[in-house]
């Protein structure tokens, strides 16, 4: 089964173009996000609750043994120093993982990788799809959720959560009226049937955009 951070991805690239539809800072955001998700999801790591010796709602390891998976090795071992209010957790997981996922996703034969030249002189590298199978399947529930009005399973609510913390549900599920995918996007993200600490951890991938975008302005 594919993680959070790699449906999250293959939303995110254009499968035509294999292009990112949106800028890098919101991407590297979002994706740490997803894996900081994955980790309150599975409990192995949690908020710190009140009344203890640590500040409630830092993020905290429960569980440092291996996974079994690298991504979200390499995230435990990022966050077991210190207990992390969220925004700076999934700051913490910013570097390196976009690239780890990228080659994660074209190992699996979903994209491959292309790189090319703009009037042969500047490189680029982009990532069209392969297989779009599994992405098209993850689509098809979203848009029955956006568009169709159905109730969404857990990971698809979290999918449309963390999309709409970047505000990108309009560029993976494009709609005539966007104004109405929005707000049924902001309701499904707010009622989130996943834990509080999840809502938490999404909302942290929003507060980290805004402060990693003051910082490049």
């Amino acid at each position: 089964m594919t993680l959070l951070a790699e449906d999250v991805l293959l939303l995110l690239i254009d499968d035509a173009t294999g292009k990112m539809v949106l800028d890098r800072t919101r991407v590297d955001r979002v994706l740490a996000g997803a894996v900081l998700v994955e980790l309150l999801m599975t409990e192995r790591a949690a908020p710190a609750p009140a009344g203890g010796s640590i500040k409630p709602g830092r993020i905290v390891v429960l569980d440092p043994r291996p996974s079994g998976d690298a991504v979200l090795d390499e995230a435990l071992e990022r966050l077991s120093d210190k207990p992390l209010r969220p925004a700076r957790a999934v700051e913490k997981l910013v570097k390196g993982l976009r690239a780890a996922l990228l080659g994660r996703i074209v190992q699996a034969g979903f994209v491959r990788e292309e790189h090319r030249s703009w009037l042969g002189v500047f490189p680029t590298t982009t990532w069209p799809a392969v297989r779009p199978e599994h992405e098209a399947g993850i689509r098809r529930s979203l848009r029955d959720v956006l568009l169709h009005g159905h109730g969404p399973e857990p990971r698809i609510a979290t999918l449309i959560a963390l999309l709409n913390a970047v505000d990108a549900v309009p560029k993976v599920v494009p709609a005539e009226d966007r104004r109405a995918l929005v707000r049924r996007a902001r309701t499904i993200a707010e009622g989130d049937p996943t834990a509080l600490a999840v809502r938490e951890a999404v909302d942290a991938v929003n507060a980290a955009v805004v402060v990693a975008t003051t910082a490049a302005t």
